[in-house]
């Protein structure tokens, strides 16, 4: 018995690993163009733990030309001056891609793809997202798809 359970955990580990091995990686790089980010404010300051960021933008190919979808999505203020805590979906003609995950205030953020539809099906992987300007009003998004 204890030789037949360790059969078939190696078979088991072993095919996660075949798995994982020929995932095939897409890379989609985008530009986001914030023109519609609303904060509702739940405290007194400009800023508070709590305060809920909503938007529907319009996202571009990486020249930022061409539009190509949209995301709709909302994040929390989690530390106030720092970061919020974020899910939205990136909707494109041939499917859909979620991601979730921390939108920092002053650097780079890695979020999490959580899911797709389409195309993107069974997606998983991360985005990475860096602001292109001061402003905040665009946004280079970089998913690195597994599927």
């Amino acid at each position: 018995m204890l030789i037949m359970r360790s059969s078939l955990a190696a078979i088991f580990v072993l095919g996660l690993a075949a798995e994982t091995a020929i995932a095939e990686t897409t890379t989609l790089n985008l530009v986001e163009r914030a023109t519609t980010d609303a904060v509702t404010k739940t405290g007194k300051a400009d800023d508070n733990a709590g305060d809920l960021l909503t938007f529907a933008n319009e996202v571009f190919d990486e020249a930022n030309q061409n539009k190509i979808g949209s995301d709709t999505g909302w994040c929390i203020r989690t530390v106030v001056g720092q970061s919020w805590e974020c899910s939205w979906t990136l909707k494109l003609a041939d499917g859909q891609i979620t991601v979730a995950g921390p939108f920092l205030d002053k650097s780079d953020s890695v979020l999490a793809i959580v899911g797709g539809t389409g195309v993107y099906s069974g997606a998983r992987g991360e985005m990475a997202l860096h602001a292109r300007n001061p402003e905040g009003t665009e946004f280079d998004f970089r998913y690195s798809i597994m599927q």
